[in-house]
């Protein structure tokens, strides 16, 4: 008897390796097209936040200047409004010298967290000449722009 010649054949295995490559590929095309996208987010945010930024500092100033406290008021942030009462804020904005005029001088809009933040600097005129420049803090709540910290 003679051997039985067996012939091997190579077995045709399936590439699972282009598969791998091709799934990877389409992952990180995605997570660019949102990167992308949330990067478009922030820039259309942070462009579009300085004239609201601007008009809240400047109407909070504008009433604070003229005397208006309770409108002042209004205009703060929750966490402001939690450390002063209305009437708090009233005697701290009336002790001299007071403030008879302002300018902004310059805003800046960013994103912290992927909250927009802003800071406004803005020079006080005090009566009696005294002048001093500030940085006013303003943030984005329930829609709209807020004074957010220490003023004055």
């Amino acid at each position: 008897m003679g051997r039985q010649r067996v012939e091997h054949r190579p077995v045709r295995r399936r590439r699972p390796m282009r598969a791998g490559v091709l799934v990877a590929g389409l992952g990180l095309g995605t997570c660019l097209i949102g990167v992308a996208g949330l990067a478009a987010w922030n820039a259309q945010v942070v462009l579009q936040a300085g004239g609201p930024v601007r008009e809240t500092a400047d109407g909070f100033f504008r009433e604070v200047a003229a005397g208006d406290t309770d409108r002042a008021y209004e205009r703060l942030c929750a966490e402001a409004r939690g450390r002063w009462s209305r009437t708090g804020f009233d005697s701290w904005v009336r002790t001299p010298p007071l403030v008879s005029g302002y300018e902004i001088v310059d805003v800046s809009v960013k994103t912290r967290a992927g909250r927009p933040r802003a800071t406004v600097v803005v020079r006080l005129n005090r009566d009696g000449g005294g002048s001093e420049e500030r940085e006013l803090p303003v943030v984005s709540e329930d829609g709209g722009w807020r004074v957010c910290g220490d003023p004055f």
